[in-house]
């Protein structure tokens, strides 16, 4: 059953096929015209094009970056060996993600308006006092070591600043009610 096409092709011959006179005219007519489209096209850079090559420079240096970081920032190393209250045991942990987590969300709840700015602004620089003196109590914990003093005090930190966000809370929402009091009042 095998059988070489060349002598297949050799024996092959259809009456009906004949080419017009001007047919090889006719070819490389078609051939500049195609060839000539091909430049035009190229010469002209499309948005495909731009939009391909920026991606894959930024495909490099993402891989650049990731294969050679270079040096890490000193501050990097110090947090990673730090002794800190959550890596002390599990319990300390929870509590210290608890009142971190309730501290983000009090602040982040906060209904900031130009009329208490005054108000909000002198919490938040006891709130700020509060966490400079706690990254100091966490320095302390890492240089004298684990003791319950400075456990004790990292907590009631923690504890003082929620209690001050709830305290600033609840003035806010006392302001708020005199507010819309006197509001109703003068209507």
């Amino acid at each position: 059953m095998q059988q070489d096409i060349r002598d297949l092709c050799n024996d092959y011959k259809d009456d009906n096929a004949k080419l017009s006179d001007n047919h090889q005219g006719k070819f490389e007519n078609l051939l500049q015209k195609e060839l000539h489209d091909k430049k035009i096209e190229r010469s002209k850079p499309s948005y495909s094009n731009w939009l391909s090559f920026a991606a894959s420079i930024a495909l490099l240096i993402f891989l650049a970056s990731q294969f050679f970081p270079g040096e890490k920032p000193v501050e990097d190393t110090k947090t990673d060996n730090q002794i800190t209250l959550g890596k002390i045991s599990p319990e300390l942990n929870t509590i210290e993600s608890y009142y971190m987590n309730s501290i983000n969300l009090a602040i982040s709840d906060l209904e900031l308006n130009d009329e208490h700015k005054d108000l909000v602004d002198s919490y938040l620089i006891k709130i700020a006092e509060l966490t400079k003196e706690y990254k100091s109590l966490t320095q302390e914990l890492n240089t004298k070591g684990v003791n319950d003093v400075t456990i004790d005090a990292l907590i009631r930190n923690l504890q003082l600043r929620l209690q001050l966000l709830q305290r600033l809370q609840d003035q806010l929402k006392k302001l708020n009610t005199l507010n819309t009091k006197q509001n109703e009042k003068q209507v």
